[in-house]
């Protein structure tokens, strides 16, 4: 399926209801991120405006917001943070329970703020930043350094803080612990960027494009593997190549069956497994029972298990100071309306991640 880019400017129209604490901005840079397109010909409601690694700069706020003004640079969160649900209120959640509202597709007074040729068009993700302009709720925006790149940074939307967080913070990887990385797209690189930070003395990459290999390496991975180069699972093979399987494992593929082998590849008394993939709602994940009689872990992760008006303001920070590098993440930068064939790039693996620029 093709996404048709469609200006808000001169086809389309939004609104912004004041009492709702809600700005709009105009997208200057977007990431194409895999969750679109596992979304892209699902039954996700059409017609909808996708997109989620937005960075841009306000340009006008509804009465009442009052963390960010017409002008900041500003970083759309697809995971908000409400301040006031039991998850933003615990010091070890991030989920905030303000999320389900993107789940209708719709602003929270159960409105669309997009229309085309004066029919509605659904909102995504909180964000919709495959467009010229968004409609954004203050929660779902991060004030930013005014002199960030906004086409490197909008990486830190979604990408790279949901990878290297969930090394961060969800596994909470050890100095000098052995890791295994299934999927080395652009959060799976980022998941190696998080290993090595935390100080990871063996990273080892897993995926069936070897093309990824050496880019998984400049940013940290001490080995790659293709499971199609083994006659045995790829579980075994990484239990045999460690002697008791990895410390913590990551699947970021969204594959159900490599989630299992993802597990059973954990070290059996304190192997800890992070699940960051994407999967679909009702989809099943079929696990033997046993390997969790030994002492395994699994754990779900979200945004990297950042608070995430918190924390993105802090990263981008990082990035400024050096400290973290999300250049070699981008491979491509196309114009908004060239959407098709980052599309494409994505699909063949030939791309880490596109950003389009508006």
């Amino acid at each position: 399926m093709k996404y048709k880019v469609r200006s808000l400017m001169s086809h389309c129209g939004f609104t912004i209801v004041a009492s709702e604490l809600i700005l709009t901005f105009p997208i200057v840079a977007t990431g194409l991120c895999g969750t679109e397109m596992k979304l892209l010909g699902s039954n996700t409601r059409y017609p909808i405006i996708l997109g989620h690694e937005g960075a841009g700069i306000v340009e006008s706020v509804g009465e009442g917001v009052s963390t960010v003004k017409t002008g900041d640079k500003v970083i759309t969160l697809f995971l908000p943070q409400c301040g006031e649900c039991a998850s933003c209120l615990n010091s070890e959640g991030n989920y905030c329970m303000q999320i389900k509202q993107s789940f209708t597709n719709l602003m929270s007074d159960g409105t669309s703020r997009f229309t085309c040729k004066g029919k509605p068009i659904y909102h995504f993700a909180n964000t919709s930043t495959f467009s010229e302009y968004t409609v954004i709720r203050e929660i779902s925006v991060a004030k930013i350094d005014k002199v960030a790149p906004l086409e490197k940074v909008c990486l830190i939307s979604c990408g790279f803080s949901t990878g290297y967080g969930a090394a961060i913070n969800t596994a909470k990887v050890t100095p000098g612990s052995t890791c295994a990385v299934f999927g080395l797209g652009g959060v799976g690189l980022s998941v190696i960027m998080g290993c090595k930070a935390a100080g990871a003395a063996r990273i080892i990459g897993v995926d069936i494009n070897k093309d990824k290999f050496e880019k998984a390496k400049e940013l940290g991975a001490t080995e790659c593997i293709s499971p199609q180069d083994f006659k045995k699972p790829i579980q075994e093979v990484l239990v045999d190549m460690t002697g008791v399987g990895v410390e913590f494992c990551f699947e970021v593929i969204g594959n159900p069956e490599m989630m299992a082998a993802a597990l059973a590849s954990c070290h059996e008394s304190h192997g800890v497994c992070v699940i960051v993939g994407f999967l679909k709602s009702g989809v099943q994940i079929n696990i033997d029972g046993f390997l969790f009689l030994s002492g395994r872990t699994l754990k779900g992760s979200i945004f990297g298990g950042w608070k995430s008006r918190d924390n993105v303001t802090k990263l981008v920070s990082e990035y400024m100071a050096k400290k973290i590098n999300l250049d070699p993440l981008i491979t491509h930068n196309l114009n908004l309306d060239k959407i098709n064939e980052a599309v494409e790039l994505m699909k063949t693996g030939k791309c880490i991640r596109c950003v389009l620029i508006l």
